[in-house]
């Protein structure tokens, strides 16, 4: 029986509560939502675009310390603070995943922590 194992990616901002960067069971990884934070500094960057861009290179490099990649995220979910950023979002996002583009969900929330604009989370798979 396979277990499940925390993953910690150095590249990605320390979470802000009890939780794990990602999860790996098997031949799946479970990442944790990112915001866009720098990792460096734990701040929000500026901004819709940029917040996403740095949600998804946050996450990123959350799938490499799994040894993934964008390539292998089978599903997402995006929350957003605001519908009217689902355009901004898309756009961003269509410019991170290659073909064929994963599963996704897209909601919009009351709120998201530290005020952040967008939240990116993400399930990968491993090819056998």
């Amino acid at each position: 029986m396979t277990q499940r194992h925390a993953i910690s990616a150095s590249g990605a901002p320390a979470a802000l509560g009890p939780y794990s960067h990602a999860i790996g069971h098997g031949d799946l990884v479970f990442c944790s939502g990112q915001l866009g934070l720098d990792p460096a500094t734990g701040d929000l960057m500026d901004g819709v675009e940029a917040q996403a861009e740095r949600a998804l290179s946050n996450l990123a490099a959350v799938l490499d310390a799994a040894g993934l990649g964008l390539a292998d995220v089978v599903k997402t979910t995006i929350f957003l603070a605001d519908m009217g950023d689902f355009p901004t979002v898309n756009a961003v996002y269509g410019r991170f995943f290659p073909e064929p583009y994963p599963a996704r969900s897209t909601v919009q929330v009351a709120a998201l922590p530290k005020g952040g604009l967008v939240e990116i989370e993400a399930v990968a798979a491993r090819s056998r």
